[in-house]
């Protein structure tokens, strides 16, 4: 059973078949065995831990689900100024690490586009997500 927002309607199906997923249920299967505290964003890391293991995963698996599935990246606005992204691929929105939060977050398509290049200038995201990408990469072999 699956718990992440959209998971009743996310038959999108990869663009990319380089990473040997076939869906987002598939996707997050294979996350959920390779999400971790040195994939998670620094300023969670103290909250993470393996039963909360999409905590502070949002943007990089976003991103990672974009280059699998295309789509675009969008962001809920956060209280603390900051975003939470997700996943929007051909009009299905989902998002493989909603479950970090106790509240359900509301999905808007007025929430802002979320751009690479402005989330990757941060050094230490962009190495999150090539790990990430690495570790998924390793497990499909």
């Amino acid at each position: 059973m699956y718990v992440f927002y959209g998971n009743e309607d996310c038959d999108v199906r990869a663009v990319d078949t380089s990473y040997n997923v076939n869906d987002p249920k598939e996707l997050y299967d294979k996350l959920s065995k390779i999400w971790c505290v040195e994939t998670c964003a620094p300023r969670l890391r103290d909250k993470w831990s393996e039963d909360d293991r999409t905590c502070g995963q949002c943007s990089i698996t976003a991103f990672l689900v974009q280059d699998i599935f295309g789509g675009i990246v969008r962001g809920v606005s956060l209280e603390d100024g900051n975003f939470h992204c997700y996943n929007v691929v051909d009009g299905k929105v989902f998002d493989l690490t909603s479950e970090q939060f106790k509240e359900r977050l509301i999905y808007s398509d007025t929430d802002k586009i979320q751009e690479r290049s402005v989330h990757f200038a941060k050094e230490e995201k962009y190495q999150r997500y090539l790990l990430l990408r690495k570790l998924l990469k390793e497990s499909v072999k």
